[in-house]
């Protein structure tokens, strides 16, 4: 059914595709495709998962081999481009239904909670197992700000046009260099409030932010 409705949103669109007409291609009956996605919406979320899946075992690797902080961030955020690639094509036909921040797809929803948690998760180890010196008081905070960054190149791949997406790869190794140097630049302590500001500029502002994970920060002395 997941592989019948991405075929379909790709060729149709995803706001011209009904669930009928997913039943019917894919050869079940419309109550048997109720019965595994409540939705269209949910078809996208099952999109994510396989996605996160997908990333999950591209990395591995990555992970493995790299202890350098900027190769580690360059690796993961080049595949998840790799396994995103594709579903280019049908991307930016969800991407106005992801972009409402009141819509199940929206990556910041409480229905796209499991797949962010994921994703976050992923920096945090990306953080965790390389040779860089973490701020404890930012272990927290840096892995939802790198998965921002993320979503910025996300949302930058989507309207992508160059062969083979070449920009994008280019903008993943250029933010993994900047959020490198971010992050050693961290450890002294004077810059640290500015991490912090920006974690909240985000949790304040961005629709779904707030029920991540507090910052912890937030509140202490940092001398």
């Amino acid at each position: 059914i997941l592989e019948t409705a991405l075929r379909l949103f790709q060729e149709r669109g995803y706001d011209k595709t009904t669930m009928r007409a997913i039943a019917q291609e894919a050869g079940v009956s419309v109550g048997n495709a109720y019965y595994y996605f409540a939705g269209k919406e949910h078809l996208i979320q099952g999109f994510y998962d396989r996605i996160g899946a997908e990333h999950q075992a591209a990395i591995r690797p990555v992970l493995e081999r790299e202890k350098d902080l900027e190769a580690r961030i360059a690796g993961v955020l080049k595949a998840w481009l790799d396994v995103a690639e594709p579903y280019h094509e049908f991307a930016a036909q969800f991407f106005k239904n992801a972009a409402d921040p009141e819509s199940p797809l929206s990556p910041f929803s409480p229905e796209s909670a499991g797949p962010r948690e994921e994703s976050i998760a992923i920096h945090r180890e990306v953080l965790a197992g390389s040779k860089a010196k973490v701020p404890e008081e930012l272990r927290d905070v840096l892995p939802e700000l790198m998965w921002l960054s993320q979503m910025g190149l996300v949302l930058y791949w989507v309207f992508d046009r160059t062969e083979g997406r070449e920009r994008s790869y280019r903008l993943a190794e250029r933010g993994a260099r900047i959020t490198t140097r971010g992050v050693s630049l961290a450890r002294f302590r004077v810059l640290r409030p500015l991490v912090h500001e920006v974690h909240e500029l985000f949790t304040d502002f961005l629709p779904g932010m707030t029920k991540l994970l507090p910052d912890p920060g937030r509140g202490s002395t940092i001398g």
